[in-house]
């Protein structure tokens, strides 16, 4: 994907700092622990920067993260120095992985789905969940909810941050389209270096699919998951015309 390139790979961290990664890798493990007994190995697909990877590897899990940006994953390489034995990184699109290994459960976390725009990217993406459980293994991924999505439409954002060595604009500018159940998110990314004030410029466009309840039932059928648990993320509520982000948990 193009919109992952070495300057977003730059500022990445800076964006999401605000991003309460601790909170949400305990909300993880406690429902990984309330649907399997003693898992020790995870797969985590799209782990960018690998914040939540190694969270999870330092609350025990054996962890292989993967990512399709080589930019994202010299910085989370940096995670694992003398964690080797507990916390590994590879490249690959999540549609080509094929690492002949079988872990007790396979993450996909912050959005990583909705990247996955079509039925057949989608379909692909369950299979190679899957085929890296271990029988009994657990799926779990959060997304773009449809519903809640249709009610409180995307709207401009602009988000600004700083830190010692860059300042950063960044405009959000969504377009949905009904018909494909995706939206374009335009961001205009403005990156200034403080010390020499060079300010570069950089576009980019995030297509998302937003999902609905009878689609992803309808995928992981097909797939041969079994549904266990849908939530409203950070939760335990139902999903509801108000909630934007949902994660499943499917069993292998």
């Amino acid at each position: 994907m193009k919109q992952f390139g070495n300057l977003y790979s730059q500022y990445y961290d800076l964006l999401y700092r605000d991003k309460n990664y601790i909170a949400e890798v305990n909300y993880i493990i406690k429902l990984i622990k309330e649907n399997m007994d003693q898992p020790k190995t995870l797969l985590d697909m799209g782990c960018g920067t690998g914040k939540h990877a190694e969270l999870l590897s330092d609350n025990g899990y054996i962890v292989h993260g993967i990512d399709i940006s080589e930019d994202m994953l010299k910085i989370a390489k940096n995670r694992s120095k003398n964690k080797e034995d507990k916390l590994l990184f590879s490249n690959s699109n999540i549609q080509d992985l094929n690492l002949n290994k079988k872990f007790d459960v396979v993450v996909s976390l912050f959005h990583v789905m909705n990247y996955q725009n079509s039925d057949n990217e989608l379909i692909k993406a369950f299979k190679v969940a899957k085929e890296h459980l271990k029988n009994d293994g657990i799926f779990i991924f959060d997304f773009w909810y449809g519903p809640a999505v249709l009610k409180d439409l995307p709207t401009i954002r602009i988000k600004r941050l700083i830190n010692e060595k860059i300042r950063v604009t960044r405009i959000a500018e969504p377009v949905i389209y009904l018909d494909e159940n995706t939206v374009d998110v335009n961001y205009d990314v403005f990156i200034e270096d403080i010390k020499s004030k060079m300010i570069i410029e950089k576009k980019e466009v995030h297509k998302m699919r937003y999902f609905f309840d009878d689609e992803l039932d309808l995928i992981s059928k097909k797939v041969g998951f079994k549904f266990k648990h849908k939530y409203e993320w950070m939760s335990k509520k139902n999903p509801d015309l108000n909630s934007w982000n949902v994660v499943w948990v499917l069993k292998n």
